[in-house]
């Protein structure tokens, strides 16, 4: 035999001497896994334990039975990941958890249980079961933690995410009890206190009949809630009417013609059902503008109380509630008659030759020879409002050191204020100029009454997870995640279990609000915040746009967007807020921003 040919014999040889004992191991793990029980067996068998034990008081005394039930269920989503059975597993073995704690009452089984349903969330987010677990997970919240909150928000992502899914009905109900525990839970601990006289000057309207904070129960010993205050801001062209009350309460609208022979004018009224006027509320108050006379309230009967509107030049107007406290607010605008020059240019009047709204302050106005980058465009974006977020006894959110919210949103619409002037040449309106409360209703009012171009509110964001940063802008519009959700129950100084309600109402807001602006808007601010603090700063997260419910921007008659600019709840970007550096750069992002919406807007419309 020749040497090559020998050589090859060898190394086949050798070769086959090590596959040899590898193709017996192989073919005895085929074999041993042939051996194993298959998914649909062994679902079979926990199911079999399960009922034998949740049908055995006496099985239920001892942790071996139920973990040897477990263990089964553990086996199917270990050994078959991708099949059915797994998730039905992963669903009967978060179950047995969390009834073992009645028995054991030991936390780490309900962590256990949270733990198995988060998992087939993840896993099987499409499956038929997914909706279940979820519901699960805010029963657990609601009945073994006790935190109504986050069983809220768990309940209302059932609704949300799986809206053609069989748990919804029971999520949709168990909303409803959650929202009157709640709300009974808010009414019995709810106590009044005292403002301070900036507080009280700050919250002045040009009417205001409360007569005080309302130190009394939420509702009367008969079950009815009391109107507590009746506010309006007004002027020519918009006004605001904001009927406040100690309790939620159901209400319905109503319109009627003028009647000339009787020399009634059109009127408009709300019945609200289940009310009363206490004798300290005055029922009537004088308005006198173009498009209301007057509004009075009164007790139409026993269980109802009626507010009327007398108007005069009125065109469109909306009706919705807020929470918390619950308030019923009405929008009024103008005639169409007047809008038929709005598309026209707007050209400011003299600061000194218009009527300033109390506790607002224009920042200094261009000279007359400036013109603005916006009309020099055409579109007319020549007057912005600027929110600093909370105030006077709202601090917002508070970091450590007592840095508080408040203080920097007014220090940054400050410097927001001179930068959009320097680059846009734009006139800004600040909603307020010193530490004082403001409604949140009201400052909307004042972005309408001013007839602003844009509203920017701004905002300091906070997280329960320290490791949470970066920026986020908002516009108007239902939440489509949870994040959101909560983003939008703290700065509404409401909780989440309201956000759902708005649902109804924004429905019918949403048809004259400029979403598709303010969505623009948004992403230009959002882009020009991110660019401009990347060029000075490490770890800046981009958290991108987002939707939600904000009160604040409910009822803006103009493009509207809220900015979080960062969490006080960071270490890093704790220290950023309160500095000069940090707001530059944060008010040249939002002003650079502005501008590329205006060039964006400016070029979609001579494209159209």
């Amino acid at each position: 035999m020749k040497k090559g040919k020998t050589i090859r014999l060898i190394r086949i040889m050798l070769l086959m001497g090590f596959l040899l004992p590898g193709l017996a191991f192989f073919e005895g793990g085929r074999a041993a896994r042939a051996a194993l029980p298959s998914a649909q067996a062994l679902l079979q068998s926990g199911d079999a334990c399960r009922k034998s034990l949740l049908q055995s008081p006496g099985k239920k005394k001892f942790r071996e039975n139920w973990l040897g039930c477990i263990e089964t269920y553990s086996r199917i989503y270990t050994l078959y990941p991708d099949k059915d059975e797994s998730a039905w597993a992963l669903y009967h073995a978060a179950r047995l958890y969390r009834d073992m704690f009645e028995v054991s009452r030991l936390p780490s089984d309900i962590e256990e249980a949270l733990k198995l349903f988060q998992r087939l969330l993840d896993q099987y987010p499409e499956h038929r079961l997914a909706d279940d677990a979820l519901f699960g997970m805010a029963d657990i919240y609601e009945n073994q933690r006790k935190d109504l909150t986050q069983a809220y928000l768990e309940y209302l992502k059932v609704t949300i995410r799986y809206p053609d899914g069989d748990m919804r009905p029971y999520a949709s109900k168990r909303l409803d009890a959650l929202s009157k525990a709640m709300s009974s839970a808010q009414e019995s601990s709810a106590t009044g206190g005292k403002q301070t006289a900036e507080d009280a000057a700050a919250e002045e309207s040009p009417v205001r009949t409360g007569g005080g904070p309302d130190v009394k129960p939420a509702r009367t010993p008969s079950g009815k809630a009391r109107v507590t205050d009746i506010r309006h801001w007004s002027t020519p062209s918009y006004t605001r009417v904001v009927v406040d009350l100690s309790a939620p309460i159901k209400y319905q609208e109503h319109l009627l013609k003028a009647d000339p022979d009787a020399n009634k004018p059109r009127r408009f009224y709300i019945d609200l059902e289940n009310a009363v006027v206490p004798a300290e509320i005055n029922p009537l108050i004088p308005i006198k503008d173009d498009l209301l006379q007057k509004a009075r309230a009164g007790q139409y009967d026993k269980d109802t109380v009626r507010v009327v509107l007398d108007m005069k030049k009125v065109g469109r107007y909306k009706v919705f509630h807020l929470y918390d406290p619950f308030r019923i607010v009405v929008d009024v605008q103008r005639l169409e008659e007047k809008e038929a020059v709005a598309a026209a240019p707007k050209t400011s009047a003299p600061a000194k030759q218009r009527a300033v709204q109390k506790g607002v302050r224009k920042a200094e106005k261009p000279g007359s020879d400036s013109v603005s980058l916006a009309r020099q465009l055409g579109l007319g974006v020549n007057r912005i409002v600027i929110d600093p977020g909370h105030g006077g006894k709202d601090p917002g959110c508070i970091g450590h050191g007592s840095l508080r919210e408040k203080d920097v949103t007014l220090s940054l619409a400050k410097v927001l204020a001179a930068e959009i002037k320097k680059e846009l040449g734009c006139e800004v309106i600040l909603t307020r100029t010193k530490d004082v409360y403001l409604p949140l209703e009201r400052r909307t009012a004042i972005a309408n009454m001013e007839k602003a171009d844009l509203f920017i509110s701004l905002h300091v964001n906070a997280h329960r997870d320290s490791r949470v940063h970066g920026l986020e802008t908002y516009f108007l519009n239902m939440a489509l995640d949870e994040n959101a959700m909560m983003v939008a129950a703290r700065e509404n100084a409401t909780s989440e279990k309201s956000i759902s309600d708005l649902q109804n109402i924004l429905n019918d807001l949403m048809m004259n609000t400029k979403i598709n602006e303010s969505s623009r808007l948004a992403y230009q601010v959002q882009g020009g915040m991110v660019q401009r603090l990347k060029r000075g700063y490490k770890e800046v997260r981009d958290l991108g746009v987002k939707q939600a419910p904000f009160y604040v921007l409910i009822g803006a008659q103009m493009p509207a967007i809220l900015v979080e600019i960062g969490f006080i709840t960071n270490g890093s970007e704790r220290k950023r807020l309160p500095t000069t550096t940090y707001q530059n750069r944060v008010a040249q992002g939002i002003s650079a921003g502005i501008k590329s919406y205006v060039q964006e807007m400016t070029a979609a419309y001579k494209g159209g």
